[in-house]
């Protein structure tokens, strides 16, 4: 892939939309999250027609905290899940990736959980509060087992739209890609879902 990356959640859309675009403006990934379901299943896709699926994300478990979320490829390959650290991510977000094998390969933390507090307690200000998506910007750290960070997912300053860059932090594997876009997809929108 071409870093950096550009993630971003339209507001003022009907609906959660996501899409990623490559450092050329190129689109990679979009998704149209379905509302109002018990069991999370999500299509991600390489256009904003959502005619090529790239992968689908589909949660092991109903409204579970801790659910894994099963990713496989436009043909049904299995490639990998990621499961939130349950408890622990109730103060700082943790997340689990593991490969086709079960075996845990990569892991995605916040790298400071106090700007998520400072976030929500400014968000209750009125007036103030208004603001908090342009002065506030949590960053997340994806890291190989050996603590090594490969990617880091940073969020800008915006007011109309939820934007982050995805920037590579070390030399990335085809495998590590194939688990790390949809890794990312996921965990931002459940996130999202969190505040």
């Amino acid at each position: 892939m071409n870093y950096p990356l550009t993630l971003t959640f339209k507001i003022l859309s009907l609906g959660t939309r996501l899409s990623m675009h490559d450092a050329s403006g190129n689109l990679i990934a979009f998704v149209k999250p379905k509302r109002f379901k018990l069991k999370e299943d999500i299509n991600v896709f390489a256009d904003e027609n959502q005619t090529q699926l790239l992968y689908n994300v589909k949660a092991d478990s109903i409204i579970d905290f801790s659910a894994r979320y099963n990713f496989t490829d436009a043909g049904g390959r299995f490639l990998g899940s990621i499961k939130r650290q349950g408890m622990r991510s109730l103060w700082k977000t943790n997340y689990q990736i593991s490969d086709a094998d079960d075996r845990q390969v990569l892991e995605i933390h916040e790298e400071n959980p106090w700007v998520k507090i400072i976030d929500s307690l400014v968000g209750e200000i009125p007036v103030l509060g208004m603001f908090t998506g342009y002065m506030f910007n949590p960053a997340y750290i994806v890291s190989r087992e050996d603590s090594t960070p490969v990617v880091r997912l940073q969020k800008q300053p915006a007011f109309f739209e939820s934007k982050f860059e995805v920037s590579a932090q070390a030399q990335l594997s085809k495998n590590e890609e194939s688990l790390i876009l949809p890794g990312i997809v996921t965990m931002t929108l459940l996130e999202r879902g969190r505040g």
